[in-house]
């Protein structure tokens, strides 16, 4: 139970502060808002949002409110995630190459027949 509470808390914070979801915290802003111009002018929600968000960067008397608004700013989400694998030393010590080079031969001539070539699939043959 405390490892789901304590994965639970380390996603929400991360994705809180790299991504837009710290938006959603401006949500009170919003339905102040919505009840201003609902108190003012019998407005419904769609007209409200239509207003705020599908005409554009409308610049009137309460601009300064309407920026406070969920995601009509940006903000600045970076990610930054610094992560540092240790990695052990490794020493690969190859053995030392000769210098006499031996031929092989992976398969013999007169052993490859018709059928052989007439078949993709056959596996290669080796001496």
């Amino acid at each position: 139970m405390v490892k789901k509470i304590m994965a639970i808390g380390l996603l929400s914070a991360y994705l809180f502060t790299t991504t837009e979801l710290g938006q959603l915290f401006k949500i009170p802003f919003l339905i102040g808002h919505y009840l201003e111009h609902k108190a003012s002018s019998n407005l419904s929600l769609a007209q409200f949002l239509s207003m705020h968000y599908a005409q554009g960067d409308v610049r009137d008397a309460d601009n300064a409110k309407d920026m406070k608004l969920p995601f009509k700013t940006h903000e600045n989400c970076t990610n930054f995630i610094n992560t540092l694998v240790s990695q052990p030393f490794l020493l690969v010590v190859h053995p030392p190459c000769s210098s006499i080079k031996k031929n092989k031969h992976l398969f013999i001539d007169n052993m490859l027949t018709f059928s052989y070539h007439s078949s993709i699939w056959q596996p290669p043959k080796f001496c």
